[in-house]
């Protein structure tokens, strides 16, 4: 099936571009999504009437998606989740949370620019793809955490595993403690019972006071 692009597509090309697609990714895809027409004589003609309108509204928004992409671009946003010792989420996070993330700092992103290939499992750092335009695209970064505390942990470059281990050390380190007490405590009743003076029994013969 041939379609007229109305703005760039990846893989396919760019705006004004008559190309072949499959039928079903036009119909369930380019064409609702106002990204193409099928390239008809007359669809053909309206574009090429419209095209200089077309092509000065791609470039005002593509200014937008530049201006707003070199904000987000490369910025963090904390998500906290529910997850096992191991790393491993109880549900996961979706395209719909890291543009909620996103928005909740102010800034305009929807779930459907947010490219993310399959839902995020694990608590960490996970870079993901934001799609401001069909030119413009940046990575933010998701840093998945069950509280606020773990995620500046992670923010500083400590993986869930190093967190774990030294939560595992420091466990370890206050029951050593605990047992070095126990031991000086035990040592000084010791020391006490041997320091205090035998108590002295009478001679054979006299009596007690």
């Amino acid at each position: 099936m041939q379609v007229i692009l109305l703005e760039r597509v990846a893989k396919l090309g760019q705006m004004g571009d008559v190309v072949d697609v499959k039928s079903g990714y036009a119909r369930n895809y380019l064409l609702p999504q106002g990204k193409a027409l099928t390239a008809s004589s007359a669809n053909v003609a309206s574009f090429e009437a419209q095209k200089a309108q077309l092509e000065a509204r791609n470039l005002e928004t593509k200014k937008e998606a530049d201006a707003l992409g070199a904000k987000l671009d490369g910025q963090q946003f904390i998500v906290i989740r529910s997850a096992s010792d191991a790393g491993s989420l109880y549900g996961s996070v979706t395209p719909r949370d890291a543009a909620e993330a996103a928005t909740a700092e102010g800034f305009s992103v929807d779930r459907k620019q947010v490219a993310l290939i399959n839902p995020i499992k694990d608590l960490g750092l996970h870079d993901v793809s934001v799609k401001l335009h069909p030119e413009v695209t940046v990575t933010i970064v998701m840093n998945v955490a069950r509280s606020v505390e773990e995620a500046e942990l992670q923010a500083s470059g400590k993986s869930i595993q190093e967190l774990a281990a030294e939560a595992e050390a420091e466990a370890e380190f206050e029951i050593a403690e605990l047992f070095e007490d126990i031991g000086a405590a035990a040592a000084e009743d010791d020391e006490l019972v041997e320091a205090a003076p035998a108590e002295e029994t009478p001679a054979e013969g006299e009596e007690e006071a």
